[in-house]
């Protein structure tokens, strides 16, 4: 029995179906295929050495910041502040590695568990999969919170709970807190360039805040019990010269990308940001156009070569039209820059935990410091040059030189952006 004639609508959608199915086919292989090749090819490599700008402890308000770089030097900082804690720790990483230094981190969370510290630890279930499970299992005087490989629970339609909890926050007795971009592990010791800030007087309070809010949103609830939630006293004084944003996308809540293009709309001299990943929206991009028609000083320093090939393939799509407004664009050599940093003006900064991409920016929990104070701008300003003379600018005419299989795989691989 003869099926019924279709009629040429039908025909048309099933020629577009096939088509997009042919298209995205052949994006996801490509991708996939890259991705492999590029760890094959960087299986066994080192990192070259990179400039390094010593940690300077600059005053801001009732407290202070200090900036590392270094991630040798932000970890001896980090296990000094847990090892002389006396009441309570707050930890919390997207990546938490079992290697040396890994363990050394467990080992010293462990020993303040056992002297009396509270000590409550959040670690991201995806993030670590690869992680050895003996390395997971933790001491019961360790309040731990595996933030699950699959959130959402039977929401399946609630996209609002398939973030992943991209944060790196520790906080020691109300007195100290780092935030940034240093995950926890050997390799970011001495081969990844990263950014983080060390945290005293009124801003703890807020970091800490950040912290019990995910942990009271996220903890067990089980039938007959439940995990106990952090409760935090009011903060007494409010420094006003240091806020935190953090996007919570169980609350649709995604300040952090609104910080930067208030900010970069407001730019008059100049706007220097180091990031990761870079794969923003189209207003983003176009606040950084504007900035740098009317005057301002606009640079984007990226790696040369990150740790997610695809990532950079994808960032290269928007280089001509940044390039092209007058945008500068420096590419990090020899060493992964994972820094998702900016200054702006010699007055505004940034230091936190998300990427300009769509991952970050409406996706995952974030949270990123923003500092007005000239005298903290002028130490990321210094570390900025410092990075700068590690780099090789892109011009627009070696841009526009680029090979024809380069710009090929670029217009393929651009309706990922979404995506990523």
């Amino acid at each position: 029995m003869s099926s019924p004639a279709q009629s040429p609508l039908e025909r048309l959608l099933r020629v577009l179906r096939r088509t997009l199915l042919t298209l995205f086919g052949v994006q996801m292989t490509l991708a996939i295929g890259m991705s492999l090749v590029d760890s094959y090819r960087r299986r066994g490599k080192k990192s070259k050495p990179f400039p390094i700008t010593p940690p300077r402890e600059v005053s801001v308000g009732g407290g202070t910041l200090t900036p590392y770089t270094y991630g040798r030097d932000l970890y001896d900082a980090m296990l000094a502040a847990i090892d002389g804690a006396q009441r309570q720790i707050l930890f919390e990483t997207y990546i938490w590695k079992g290697d040396e230094v890994g363990e050394k981190f467990k080992a010293a969370l462990a020993a303040a568990a056992d002297r009396g510290v509270e000590v409550y630890c959040i670690y991201d279930g995806f993030a670590n999969l690869v992680v050895s499970p003996r390395f997971k299992r933790f001491p019961p005087t360790m309040k731990v919170l595996r933030y699950p490989i699959y959130p959402a629970g039977w929401k399946f339609y609630d996209f609002a709970r398939y973030g992943r909890d991209h944060r790196k926050i520790l906080v020691v007795d109300d007195s100290v807190g780092f935030v940034g971009g240093y995950n926890i592990g050997t390799a970011y010791a001495t081969e990844w360039r990263d950014t983080h800030v060390r945290i005293t007087g009124p801003g703890v309070w807020d970091l800490k805040r950040a912290f019990a809010d995910f942990w009271n949103l996220n903890r067990r609830r089980r039938i007959g019990t439940s995990e106990r939630p952090l409760l935090l006293e009011t903060a007494s004084t409010w420094e006003t010269r240091i806020r935190f944003h953090r996007n919570v996308p169980r609350l649709w809540m995604f300040p952090i990308r609104s910080m930067y293009i208030e900010a970069i709309n407001r730019a008059s001299r100049r706007v220097w940001m180091t990031h990761a990943y870079f794969c923003p929206d189209q207003d983003f991009v176009d606040a950084m156009k504007a900035a740098s028609q009317r005057g301002v000083d606009v640079r984007l320093l990226l790696p040369l070569k990150s740790n997610h090939i695809v990532a950079d393939w994808i960032s290269r799509g928007y280089f001509t039209q940044l390039l092209d407004a007058g945008v500068r664009i420096f590419r990090f050599r020899g060493a992964m820059v994972h820094a998702k940093t900016s200054t702006i003006d010699s007055t505004w900064s940034t230091i936190g935990t998300a990427n300009v991409d769509r991952l970050s920016l409406q996706g995952n929990y974030e949270i990123n410091v923003e500092v007005i104070d000239p005298g903290f701008a002028a130490t990321m300003e210094e570390i900025y040059a410092a990075d700068e003379s590690n780099c090789l600018e892109l011009t627009a005419s070696e841009w526009a030189a680029r090979d024809l299989h380069r710009k090929f795989t670029e217009m393929i691989l651009a309706p990922l952006r979404p995506l990523l």
